[in-house]
């Protein structure tokens, strides 16, 4: 199956972000789901042909016109914030557009946008009282008593998490190694965080980033600070645990004994497990310069993502020398369902495209094992042909396209069939994605782990989810059978 309109149509319709795209003279011609349930619209056609000013969306439209100009004229545009009318309420947005070409000739341009109004508004309201840096604590520390009589705490402070901003924690970084201070640092990266805005709302997504924070602030009082990389990526600075013995024992306590970053966070209710994967290094024992250190405290923390997350890789020369991580994951998920379709075009037959892109999901994503089940309910291995295990009792469990589980306390409970086949084979986490039609179900793929608490990241269900909607478009096209 080639990469058709139809199926591009739908990765754009499941992408969460507002997605947009004019030709040169700035006039709508399509948009997205996510566009089109934004502004509260059934169909994109009151939109084809006509401007934002048209549209009337913007209080001052200038800036924006202006900007889509820049576009058009080849420039491209990263994470704007601006202002538009919504449902006669004006939402906070963030845009980001590139030019379209066609051959060397711009023919229009894409956009895309969300909006970020409750998180401005959170940060709006966090009161001095709520401060988890006072003016007093980052005073003990040379590089801030200073910067403070220039900036002010505020302007120190990260707006949502009121830990440091982006700009000074990394600054700080460098004015240590500027005065030859010995510290250790680490980046830290909350698993599955889209999952959680997406699931629960972003404002779930705030508070469970506000909430760490605070526990990480108090965690290093005294002897380090903690500041905002961006999104959902934390820095910490320790001027206390320097050596190799010092930083595995301040892992250990952060990790198993005061569990900060394996914990429940409550959000309305309900109750979110929140782990996190960190890398870490230490100036001047591990890297002589910013430049190193903070490339092999970002190495060791896709190292951390690559074991499966929810955990921490501290720096061991003998260990980590020469590590290098590959990058392919930072290309983006559309490069990845390319590649994928490059590899199922190449074979026919179910199993035979499956077994094609198990390498890919192998290196790629880290899925190691994968099985699949027929609508006969018979379970089979894509490595291992001895495997032909009946779980019927599965399409009563999966009732929306993905289920994951890493505790199995559901399936154990209710599912028997599935529940007995899964510890046979030592399975301890697992990721279920349905195959098929609406109503209608061809079968299911299951991504094994023989590793309890698995946490399935974001693009991995991605991933799983387009392979789902391709072998459910293979299978009525072709006729062919799970």
């Amino acid at each position: 199956m080639k990469m058709t309109a139809a199926l591009y149509e739908d990765i754009l319709n499941t992408a969460q972000d507002c997605i947009f795209w004019k030709d040169k003279e700035r006039r709508f011609v399509g948009a997205n789901r996510a566009f089109l349930d934004f502004y509260g619209f059934e169909t994109a056609d009151v939109l084809i042909g006509r401007t934002d000013e048209d549209m009337g969306w913007h209080n001052d439209p200038e800036p924006f016109k202006q900007d889509e100009l820049r576009v058009l004229a080849g420039e491209s545009t990263y994470k704007v914030q601006g202002k538009c009318m919504v449902k006669g309420e004006e939402r906070d947005i963030i845009a980001s557009k590139r030019p379209l070409y066609e051959g060397d000739k711009i023919v229009g341009l894409v956009g895309s946008f969300r909006d970020v109004t409750e998180v401005l508004r959170k940060a709006s309201e966090l009161s001095k009282a709520q401060r988890l840096y006072s003016r007093e604590q980052l005073q003990g520390y040379d590089y801030f008593d200073r910067l403070l009589d220039e900036m002010g705490l505020e302007g120190i402070l990260d707006p949502l998490t009121d830990v440091i901003s982006r700009a000074y924690i990394l600054d700080f970084a460098n004015y240590l190694i500027s005065a030859g201070i010995p510290f250790s640092f680490t980046i830290l990266d909350l698993d599955n965080f889209k999952y959680i805005n997406d699931t629960y709302g972003h404002h779930a997504g705030d508070a469970v980033l506000m909430d760490i924070s605070k526990g990480l602030a108090a965690f290093t009082e005294g002897y380090g600070v903690v500041g905002r990389f961006g999104g959902d990526e934390l820095l910490i600075i320790n001027l206390r645990d320097i050596t190799y013995s010092e930083r595995e024992s301040f892992f250990e306590r952060m990790y198993r004994i005061d569990k900060l970053l394996r914990k429940n966070v409550v959000v309305d209710g309900e109750t979110l497990f929140v782990t996190g994967t960190s890398g870490c290094a230490a100036y001047p024992e591990n890297a002589k310069d910013y430049d190193t250190l903070f490339a092999l405290m970002d190495k060791l923390l896709y190292q951390g993502k690559n074991r499966g997350r929810n955990c921490y890789v501290n720096y061991d020369e003998k260990l980590h020398k020469d590590i290098e991580i590959k990058k392919t994951a930072r290309h983006g998920i559309y490069t990845s369902m390319h590649n994928i379709i490059l590899q199922l075009d190449r074979v026919h037959g179910f199993e035979s495209k499956l077994k094609s892109v198990m390498l890919f999901l192998m290196e790629e994503f880290h899925i190691n094992e994968v099985y699949y089940v027929g609508r006969n309910g018979r379970m089979h291995s894509v490595s291992d042909t001895d495997v032909n295990e009946y779980v019927g009792d599965i399409s009563s469990l999966v009732d929306d396209e993905v289920y994951l589980d890493n505790e199995f306390t559901k399936i154990e409970k209710s599912y028997p069939e599935l529940y007995k086949v899964l510890k046979k084979h030592d399975i301890l986490s697992v990721m279920i994605v349905r195959i098929g039609v609406e109503m209608e179900t061809d079968g299911f793929l299951i991504c094994a782990e023989h590793r309890k608490g698995r946490i399935w990241q974001e693009d991995e269900c991605a991933i799983m989810y387009f392979l789902s909607r391709y072998f459910t478009a293979y299978i009525r096209f072709s006729g062919d059978e799970i």
